[in-house]
């Protein structure tokens, strides 16, 4: 016997697309080089090893992005100071629509979700780098 949910997956997705703004992946380059957007990777780090990311995204592993998000958690990150766009970003615009209504929720007003994911992104010729590593010592 399936296990019967009161909202599944597909439910959660059309809630989320209708309360969050969805941006073109050519809209979304056109803001590349804008000071005041940040490109927020949400994937697990395995996916940026695997496949790369935009070039400039600050990573935000899905399961951390709320803490990270909120001034008052110990796990604040500066990034997310006020006044900035944040386009996120997953492999399919998934967890991505997910996380931004999550964040609209917290109160960031500026907040988008990448329509198509990195895979669309990628498949529209757009920029693709290695994700950045850490340095040593």
């Amino acid at each position: 016997m399936a296990l019967k949910l009161k909202k599944g997956i597909k439910r959660l997705l059309e809630e989320a697309g209708a309360r969050t703004r969805g941006i073109a992946p050519r809209d979304a380059q056109a803001r590349l080089a804008d000071p005041d957007t940040v490109f927020v990777d949400i994937r697990d780090v395995r996916e940026l090893e695997r496949d790369g990311m935009i070039p400039g995204a600050f990573h935000a592993p899905r399961g951390m992005l709320e803490f990270w998000v909120d001034p008052e958690s110990p796990y604040y990150k500066p990034v997310f100071d006020e006044g900035k766009a944040y386009v996120l970003y997953c492999a399919a615009d998934w967890r991505a629509t997910l996380a931004a209504a999550a964040l609209a929720e917290m109160g960031l007003d500026n907040v988008f979700h990448l329509e198509g994911g990195f895979g669309e992104w990628k498949k529209a010729g757009m920029p693709v780098g290695e994700r950045p590593h850490k340095s040593q010592g």
